[in-house]
C-alpha cells in the first residue's frame, strides 16, 4: 500500500487538491479502461467538491457513480447522501441515469436493500460472490469518532468480511454501507478530513497501535493507494 498524507492550508485548498487528484484518476482510468468508477462519501465536507466537479467538462457517459454508504431514508429525504450529491452535482450535468448507481432504500428492510445493492455491484463488475471488485476511487470522510462510511465503532458491520455491502448502525438507525474489505479492494481510497474536532480521532487512527474496532478508520488499508487529505485544522498535530 502506498500511503500519502497531505495537509492543506484550509478547506478551499483541500477541495482544490481533491478535485485535481480525482480528475487525474478519472483521466487515467478512462484512457486505460474506457470508464471511471467512483464511490461517493456523504457529510458536509465533500459537498463543495461535488459542486466543483459539476463545473467541469467531462465525458459523463464514461463516469459511473456509486455511494459508499447511505442512510436508510427515501432518496428525496433531507438526510439522503444521494439527494445531496444529486443537488450539488449529478442533476447539474448530462450524466446518463444508468451511470448513477444509487443505494436502494425503499424495501422496508435494510438487509434486503443491502443484498440488492451487492447484487447490483456484482452484475456491474461481473464479479462472483466472495470476490471484491476494485472501484477506481472510493471517497471517504471521517467522523470525530473515527467512523468512516457507516462503519461505526464496535458495531457488527466491522465483523463483515465476506460481503461487499452490509447494514451499518448509528444510534439504532440502520444504514447501508460498503464493508471494509470492499473499500480496501479499491485502486485508490481518498479520505477528506476537515476541522479541529477531528484531531483526537486522527491521533488514534495514525497511532502505531490502537483498537481497530474502536477507531474503524484504522481498518482502511487498501491494496494500492491511500490518500489522507487534511485541512490544517484537522492535521495540525500530525504536522508538528
Amino acid at each position: 500500500m502506498k500511503k500519502t498524507v497531505e495537509i492543506l492550508a484550509d478547506q478551499t485548498a483541500l477541495i482544490a487538491r481533491s478535485l485535481d487528484l480525482i480528475l487525474t484518476k478519472l483521466d487515467n482510468a478512462i484512457k486505460q479502461q474506457g470508464q471511471f468508477t467512483l464511490a461517493l462519501a456523504g457529510g458536509s465536507t465533500p459537498k463543495p467538491l461535488y459542486e466543483a466537479i459539476a463545473t467541469q467538462k467531462l465525458p459523463w457517459d464514461k463516469i459511473h457513480v456509486f455511494w459508499g454508504d447511505e442512510r436508510y431514508v427515501p432518496p428525496d429525504h433531507p438526510d439522503s447522501n444521494e439527494r445531496m450529491a444529486r443537488l450539488a452535482w449529478l442533476d447539474q450535468v448530462n450524466i446518463p441515469t444508468t451511470n448513477i448507481h444509487a443505494v436502494p432504500t425503499l424495501d422496508n428492510d435494510p438487509a434486503v436493500s443491502a443484498a440488492k445493492y451487492e447484487q447490483h455491484l456484482q452484475t456491474f463488475f461481473s464479479s462472483k460472490p466472495g470476490e471484491f471488485p476494485a472501484l477506481d476511487v472510493v471517497l471517504l470522510g471521517m467522523g470525530d469518532d473515527a467512523h468512516t462510511a457507516s462503519l461505526f465503532p464496535h458495531t457488527e458491520a466491522l465483523q463483515v468480511r465476506d460481503r461487499l455491502i452490509t447494514v451499518g448502525n448509528k444510534d439504532g438507525n440502520p444504514r447501508i454501507t460498503f464493508t471494509y474489505p470492499f473499500i480496501n479492494a479499491a485502486k485508490s481510497v481518498i479520505f477528506l478530513v476537515a476541522g479541529a474536532n477531528k484531531r483526537p480521532a486522527l491521533a488514534q487512527v495514525f497511532a502505531d497501535s490502537a483498537d481497530d474496532l474502536a477507531y474503524p478508520c484504522r481498518l482502511i488499508k487498501p491494496q494500492s493507494e491511500l490518500y489522507w487529505l487534511l485541512d490544517a485544522a484537522a492535521g495540525a498535530e500530525l504536522s508538528a
